[in-house]
């Protein structure tokens, strides 16, 4: 890999990111799955997209419609979204975005008949778990690890028992070191990351690696350039994980 040297000042704008997210990307998913591991959407398929706050991003939630940038936001959700029906035209793709913030996974499991199993994705993309713990944290919730990761589990048997041809994409969890995230999340937050590992593994999902990424990023630019509160990306994080998490589709 070459040696990659950006001013601050460049380091900041778009252009630069967009030649500096494929390094990251590469450094980052290398050590997870190979390349030719995605999950495929064909012409007319169905992407979702859920999660908590990260994923909602402030879409509108009323009348939600596939396809919409304000059902889908202003987060990596839409980014990702956008880039996969403005390179496939043809493909009629239909895309959902029903992540709801401050969720965790029993949140998820209240609302999935609806959320999920109605709208009958080919690929469902989950990124789920950081208010598992960070609700812990603030006295708000009396989950542990081992509540997430029998939830999770629970949500995603269920999902393959209804969508027995589902392709599972499940994000890994991430916080940076700035803004909310202190040292009382560590080594606490590690083990979540660990379950969510445990369930891709479990239930034959792809693993799409957040957490390694933005520890990549944090080398070319400090954490709060990626996620000024240490949890929610700002629009740079949201583009490289937009441009991340594409590394896990492919469209045929």
């Amino acid at each position: 890999m070459p040696e990659l040297k950006f001013s601050r000042r460049k380091l900041l704008g778009s252009a630069a990111l967009a030649g500096l997210a494929p390094a990251i990307a590469t450094k980052a998913m290398a050590a997870h799955h190979s390349d030719n591991e995605k999950a495929t959407l064909k012409k007319g398929g169905v992407m979702l997209f859920q999660g908590d706050s990260i994923t909602d991003a402030g879409r509108n939630k009323k009348d939600p419609k596939p396809n919409e940038q304000k059902s889908f936001g202003k987060g990596y959700a839409w980014m990702a979204g956008s880039q996969l029906l403005i390179s496939n035209p043809t493909h009629k793709l239909t895309l959902h975005n029903r992540g709801i913030s401050g969720n965790k996974v029993h949140q998820l499991a209240n609302r999935w008949e609806k959320d999920c199993l109605e709208l009958k994705p080919d690929v469902l993309s989950i990124l789920i778990g950081v208010n598992d713990i960070w609700h812990g944290l603030n006295g708000k919730y009396d989950g542990t690890v081992k509540t997430y990761e029998d939830d999770f589990n629970a949500l995603l048997e269920r999902t393959k028992k209804a969508l027995p041809k589902v392709q599972l994409v499940i994000c890994e969890p991430f916080v940076l070191k700035c803004g909310a995230v202190s040292d009382k999340w560590f080594p606490e937050f590690d083990k979540y990351r660990a379950a969510a590992k445990k369930m891709s593994l479990a239930h034959g999902a792809l693993f799409v690696p957040f957490q390694s990424m933005f520890d990549e990023a944090v080398k070319y630019a400090p954490p709060n350039h990626w996620a000024g509160d240490g949890v929610h990306p700002s629009p740079h994080g949201a583009s490289l994980m937009a441009h991340f998490l594409l590394n896990s589709i492919q469209v045929s």
